[in-house]
């Protein structure tokens, strides 16, 4: 995927002035402008704002956070809200993405006019198409002079860790899961995060219910899950299976028995099926992770194999892409950083998922080294966007 962005020329330009508070969260406003970043995921979405470095200037640590404001999902792909049959869940994730750059915006004491560049780092942008549809959206927000940058929301979680150089990979195991690396040259790639029908737990992953209403002539579409079974929902998935599996004969007893069914408040695992069903929520089932891990360290053979094949599939996704653009060198030993996010490797348990991970990366490519994010998604992305809008600075200048 390109790094997409372009000035935005679109003379439908949002006019609304910005109400609310006239003070910063961290700092003052800035004179000479603001770049917001934007996380946007399939959880949540946080915008940041920040001020407009000028290219002389060396970035102040920690960066002066002007306003920063929380919401929903804003990723396209999964819906998990009632909206009227004619409000398309598109429509949902971009009021979501205009809701929380507005509220930064209000926090800092700005307005529209004041931006000079975003980058939105959001879930579910996977090809050019992708990014051409949110670039609509934001050609009808800002000014003509804003610069306009979109990527997936993993090149923000890999500009976290560098401080908004892209170089090296990152590898996101949280709800989802997701290996993004790019290349001194540019070039990128991918591993992972294909979407439940290719990833390996799309028959687990996959559960659109809808429920027409006829007094209210609406649809309740529950999320569509993009994971694989490495990421906290696969995890979760595999262990479910595990104790109906158990349950019915099919396979082996396991203490997830009693641990998931105590942590849900269920008496027998035939309640899962009716749990499971009625609100099949990614994020909900992906926060029974710790219950895995708590029965990996109590030695349950079940679940360890659940969380052994979970950190070779997640090292598996981070060398694929180590390869294709040849991170290592030519002599496979060459240094880069691999930025480590998500819950499901921060466990901090004795069972450490992100420890194992390490250890397959390291054992085949030992110039690889492991870095958590240095700031949070939402403000790698705006690294992003002052770094993108300093290049083409720079190459207009010489030009």
């Amino acid at each position: 995927m390109n790094n997409h962005g372009e000035s935005n020329g679109d003379s439908n330009v949002h006019k609304k002035k910005i109400e609310g508070n006239d003070h910063c969260e961290n700092g003052d406003g800035s004179d000479n402008g603001v770049i917001l970043g934007v996380d946007g995921g399939a959880t949540s979405t946080v915008c940041v704002c920040i001020p407009l470095f000028s290219s002389s200037k060396t970035l102040a640590y920690p960066l002066p956070i002007l306003g920063r404001a929380v919401s929903g999902c804003s990723n396209h792909n999964s819906v998990g809200v009632t909206v009227h049959i004619l409000y398309p869940t598109e429509n949902a994730a971009r009021d979501t993405l205009e809701e929380v750059m507005a509220e930064a915006l209000s926090k800092s004491g700005s307005d529209w006019s004041a931006v000079h560049a975003v980058c939105l780092g959001v879930s579910g942008v996977n090809h050019p198409t992708d990014q051409e549809r949110i670039l609509n959206w934001l050609r009808e927000i800002f000014p003509s002079h804003v610069k306009l940058y979109v990527q997936n929301d993993a090149v923000a979680a890999l500009a976290s860790g560098t401080m908004g150089k892209l170089h090296g990979c990152v590898l996101i195991a949280g709800t989802g899961c997701i290996s993004y690396g790019f290349a001194e040259d540019g070039r990128e790639a991918r591993a992972s995060g294909a979407g439940p029908v290719l990833g390996d737990w799309g028959r687990y992953a996959l559960y659109t219910q809808c429920v027409l209403s006829s007094l209210h002539n609406a649809v309740r579409v529950y999320e569509i899950v993009m994971c694989d079974n490495c990421s906290g929902y696969g995890i979760a998935a595999k262990a479910l299976t595990a104790v109906i599996r158990a349950h019915d004969g099919r396979g082996p007893q396991t203490m997830l028995t009693n641990k998931i069914l105590k942590a849900l408040c269920l008496s027998s695992p035939d309640e899962l099926i009716g749990w499971t069903y009625a609100d099949p929520s990614w994020a909900r089932i992906a926060a029974l992770v710790p219950e895995v891990v708590s029965c990996a360290e109590a030695c349950d053979q079940v679940a360890t194999k659940i969380l052994v094949d979970a950190a070779q599939d997640l090292a598996l996704s981070v060398k694929a892409v180590v390869q294709r653009l040849h991170l290592c060198g030519e002599d496979g030993n060459g240094s880069f950083p691999v930025v480590m996010v998500g819950g499901v490797l921060e466990a901090n348990k004795t069972w450490d998922i992100g420890k194992e991970v390490v250890k397959c990366i390291q054992e085949q490519f030992p110039g690889a080294h492991p870095i958590a994010p240095q700031v949070e998604p939402a403000v790698g992305a705006a690294l992003l966007a002052r770094n993108f809008l300093m290049k083409e600075s720079t190459e207009n200048f010489h030009s």
